[in-house]
Parts: C-alpha cells; sequence; structure tokens
C-alpha cells in the first residue's frame, strides 16, 4: 500500500520552539482510500470556538484550510469519495476534526475509546470529547482489542481486514482511555503510527530534549500517567532494537514526518 504523509494540523504551543503538526497518513489500498487519524478540518476552521474548545488557546493551531485532509486529498488528485474508512487512534479535537469533511466514511477506534467520548468522566474528559465533533452522525465502528493477537511485543491488536490486510489497531491506553497505535504494511517496511503515545522524540530516542512544555502538557491531559510512561518504556525499547523494516512515527513531532511517499 502507498502511504502518504500529511501536515493536516499546524500548531504553536507556548514554549515549544519546533511547534507541532497533525501527522495524518493517507493509505491508497486496493479498496480506496484510508486515513489514519483526520487532523483539523474544515468546520474547525470555521468555528473553532465550538469545534476545538479551550484548548485552542495552548497549542494555537493555525486554522489553515489548505492543511485539511479534504483539500490535501484533493490536491493529490484523489476524490474525497474514495475516502471509505479513517482509522482514529483517540478522540481529541485534532485528530478528529477532520471526520465531519468525510461524513459517508466509516470512523473506526477502540470500543474503550468510543465509551470515554460518549460517557466523558471528569473535567478533562469533558473538555476533550466534544459534543460537536459528533454532530454530524459519523459511522462509527468500534473495535474490541482485548484477546486479540499480539503484535511485536504489544499484547493487543487486530487486523483490520474489513479495511484492508496490512492495516493493524494496536491497543496503547494511557492518553486517554481507549488510545490506539495504527501500523500499516507499506510493502518493504511498516510505518507504525503511535499517536499521542508520545509527543516529541526525545522521549524514545534517549536524549531526553523533549521540551518540558509538551511533558507537563501530557502529563496533565493523560487519562493513566503510569500507562502512558510503560508506553513511553516500550516504544523505547523498540527504538532501540531499530528494526529496519518499521518506520516509528506519532502524531504531532514535525521531525517525524517523512518528506517522502511510503
Amino acid at each position: 500500500m502507498k502511504v502518504h504523509h500529511l501536515n493536516c494540523g499546524t500548531m504553536r504551543p507556548w514554549r515549544a520552539p519546533d511547534g507541532l503538526v497533525c501527522h495524518v497518513l493517507l493509505v491508497e489500498t486496493d479498496h480506496g482510500l484510508v486515513l489514519i487519524d483526520s487532523g483539523i478540518g474544515l468546520k474547525d476552521t470555521a468555528d473553532p470556538a465550538r469545534r476545538f474548545g479551550a484548548a485552542r488557546f495552548y497549542v494555537r493551531p493555525a486554522f489553515d484550510p489548505s492543511e485539511s485532509a479534504i483539500r490535501q486529498v484533493k490536491a493529490l488528485g484523489h476524490d474525497p469519495q474514495d475516502v471509505r474508512h479513517i482509522v482514529l487512534t483517540h478522540c481529541d479535537a485534532d485528530h478528529t476534526g477532520g471526520l465531519a469533511d468525510f461524513p459517508w466514511a466509516q470512523v473506526h477506534l477502540t470500543a474503550a475509546e468510543n465509551r470515554a467520548a460518549l460517557r466523558p468522566k471528569g473535567l478533562v474528559e469533558r473538555g476533550r470529547y466534544l459534543a460537536s465533533q459528533r454532530a454530524h452522525n459519523p459511522r462509527i465502528v468500534p473495535h474490541t482489542l482485548e484477546g486479540s493477537e499480539p503484535w511485536r511485543g504489544f499484547p493487543h491488536a487486530k487486523e483490520l481486514t474489513g479495511i484492508a490486510t496490512g492495516i493493524v489497531m494496536i491497543g496503547l491506553p494511557g492518553h486517554t482511555r481507549g488510545h490506539a497505535a495504527v501500523a500499516v504494511d507499506a510493502g518493504t517496511h511498516w510505518v507504525l503510527h503511535a499517536g499521542d503515545a508520545f509527543y516529541h522524540h526525545g522521549q524514545i530516542d534517549g536524549t531526553g530534549d523533549a521540551p518540558k512544555s509538551l511533558t507537563a502538557m501530557e502529563r496533565a491531559v493523560a487519562a493513566d500517567w503510569p500507562k502512558v510512561r510503560g508506553n513511553h518504556r516500550r516504544l523505547t525499547r523498540l527504538h532501540a532494537e531499530n528494526p529496519p523494516d518499521l518506520l516509528l512515527v506519532n502524531a504531532h513531532d514535525p521531525a517525524l514526518v517523512p518528506d517522502y511517499v511510503d
């Protein structure tokens, strides 16, 4: 499968000099197009307050319509109607904003994340799971990962064969209750999109140079901080192993957005 790496939302948090991106994968399959996350969408740029909430004052999104997934799909010469599936790592607004631009697509996420979004608990969840993001009644397809097969040391993973072979949802709860990573078989290697399981490469590459503002934000919004730290350790081991057939990326580090097509 051909994999395009898109930035669907530049953000400029305070004291993060390199800024952040919303790293979205556009996957070309034999059965249509698939998005991994959806970034910031056109409706968000038109109504930031209702669609993005108070978080916009900290992460300071550009809200640039040209960065929306639907505009970039068109720019690549594809028909947006061919985007038939969107696989979410989780339901924060900077990952779900583009869903409303593809209302016909099936939206895949973990069953745990779907439950959390429908029944938020506490101040953080009520702030992150905004009803406006589901106002268009997306076609939700929840996936239960408990009891599923392991994938490269991750205990709970499910191949989404209903979409295409070679797209695997991997349970990595911590950032949110039902957070997941998504692996895509690009032929010569796999692309592992870790979502918000880590924010900055310095958290897993041994340098420890992640901006303190990002790690503070990560901890403040974590559903389960010990699980987040456990995910950091697991991904640090994977990064150290440096398997030649695996490209590890995440949702927000601009240094991890390749400038090529897999």
